[in-house]
């Protein structure tokens, strides 16, 4: 479990590939400092487990399953991660609930400066639009962030200056594809309702 407040942006050191899956090596100094093998780190939002720690560099086995379905497939040799480290039971929650398990991917509309903050839309497919609400919570590349508005085919955040510069979204630009993971709490609901919809 995380809070999508991200510790550390780390930068991607290799990538190798293999049949069935991929190894991914972070180079993340402050991270890797008091992490150890078989802990959870969610890398772009995305849980991942460390499989090895070599002073400041983490690895961690990405599976076929998710290079398919997060943006962890993208990344290239410098490519800057969201970094955050599981939740203590003894730590503040600042955010919101986040089981960095990513639902989908997709693509970044605009990222305009709109005079001190910035207006970032994102493409929102019709399938998961329920999910997103007015105000509500969403983890975008592992950020926790709150849902400004929905239009017809996307939906907005506002992301002011210390979040653009310690995270990712630094180096977003149109066209990026990010992880999203929508609020637990939506996809429970619509679990609990679906049997009380009218079948077609």
């Amino acid at each position: 479990m995380f809070t999508g407040l991200i510790e550390e942006v780390g930068a991607v050191a290799a990538v190798h590939t293999g049949g069935h899956g991929a190894a991914l090596q972070i180079a993340a100094p402050r991270t890797a400092k008091d992490a150890s093998p078989g802990e959870s780190i969610a890398v772009n939002g995305c849980c991942l487990t460390i499989t090895s720690r070599d002073s400041e560099q983490l690895t961690f086995d990405l599976l076929e399953e998710t290079i398919a379905r997060t943006n962890l497939s993208q990344l290239r040799q410098n490519s800057p991660v969201n970094l955050e480290r599981a939740l203590r039971a003894d730590s503040r929650l600042g955010g919101h609930f986040v089981q960095g398990h990513v639902d989908c991917v997709a693509p970044v509309i605009s990222f305009d400066p709109k005079g001190a903050d910035f207006r970032l839309e994102i493409e929102l497919d019709g399938n998961v639009r329920d999910y997103v609400a007015p105000k509500g919570s969403i983890a975008i590349n592992g950020i926790s962030l709150t849902v400004a508005e929905i239009l017809s085919r996307s939906f907005t955040v506002w992301i002011i200056p210390y979040t653009k510069r310690h995270t990712n979204l630094d180096r977003t630009t149109t066209g990026d594809l990010v992880n999203l993971e929508f609020d637990i709490l939506a996809k429970y609901v619509e679990r609990m309702i679906a049997p009380l919809r009218p079948k077609e």
